[in-house]
């Protein structure tokens, strides 16, 4: 068995524990940002030490853009963590990503608003390149891992993320269909990028809950609609995920680990020790 904690589960709306785990111990990483959403739990899932984060704190009481996102991935990075599996809830756009169903997108439409949306500034300066904001190898492993669960699964897909936490209009609902998004969320953005910022891989397992306002036959979504769509899949999402830990991590299939090698361009020389210094577990391979 590893001590060591590579992985990370990012549960959402519904899945605020992760059943299954052993040895388990929680922890408080402190950040330079504030503090996570919850507590981490570390436990051991297939002979491999995991943590697991509740997005919205156990309880549910944190709104999509109360989240503080760039603690929760800093708090992962300072425990090692190189690959995170989002969990999101999330309404359909298409008609063949019907509720119930798994999809693992495959891009994202940030059209959030008051967002922090990266770690750096206050005199170092990075750009991140994001064309595919998902990590391509973690993203395959994941469906795979999904699929041989039993579920219905998609791979592929445009996930639009919306401020909230009201739902979207049926104006906004329908732009979103004809600009060809498949997936409307909450919490995908900045999550994603700030991922990529730390060099981490993320994939995201989205539990489709309905049609979002669209679907002219169907119901319009609802808090009652969503959870119920979420507890009927849970026990599979942690079945998933331990099928996931099983298979060999493979970090060497993708660019994720190196996201920050050609994005620095602040010259050393004139980054303040202070900021070099909080951005240190993100940054100081690269600046000595």
């Amino acid at each position: 068995m590893s001590d060591k904690i590579t992985l990370g589960i990012i549960g959402g709306s519904g899945l605020y524990n992760m059943a299954g785990l052993s040895n388990v111990e929680e922890q408080n990483p402190v950040t330079p940002f504030g503090p996570p959403s919850d507590p981490i739990v570390i436990g051991t899932l297939a002979g491999q030490r995991i943590a697991f984060l509740a997005r919205h704190g156990r309880g549910h009481r944190i709104t999509p853009s109360e989240v503080n996102y760039r603690a929760n991935i800093f708090a992962l990075k300072l425990l090692g963590v190189e690959r995170i599996v989002s969990i999101s809830a999330c309404g359909s756009l298409r008609e063949d990503y019907a509720p119930g169903h798994i999809v693992i997108p495959d891009q994202i439409f940030d059209n959030t608003k008051g967002r922090e949306r990266t770690f750096f500034g206050n005199g170092l300066v990075a750009h991140v390149g994001t064309a595919d904001p998902f990590c391509p190898m973690l993203s395959e492993q994941l469906f795979e891992a999904v699929q041989s669960s039993g579920a219905t699964v998609h791979r592929g897909g445009s996930f639009v993320t919306i401020e909230g936490p009201r739902f979207s209009t049926k104006a906004e609902s329908n732009a979103y269909r004809q600009l060809g998004m498949s997936l409307v969320g909450m919490t995908a953005s900045p999550e994603a990028f700030l991922a990529r910022e730390a060099e981490i891989c993320y994939a995201c397992m989205a539990h489709v809950t309905d049609y979002d306002v669209w679907h002219v036959s169907e119901a319009t979504v609802t808090v009652e609609m969503i959870i119920k769509i979420l507890n009927q899949n849970t026990a599979m999402a942690q079945q998933a995920i331990g099928k996931l830990v099983a298979m060999p991590a493979r970090r060497d299939a993708c660019e994720c680990g190196l996201a920050l090698a050609s994005a620095l361009i602040t010259a050393p020389d004139r980054i303040p020790a202070e900021t070099k210094e909080k951005l240190k577990p993100l940054t100081g391979k690269y600046l000595k």
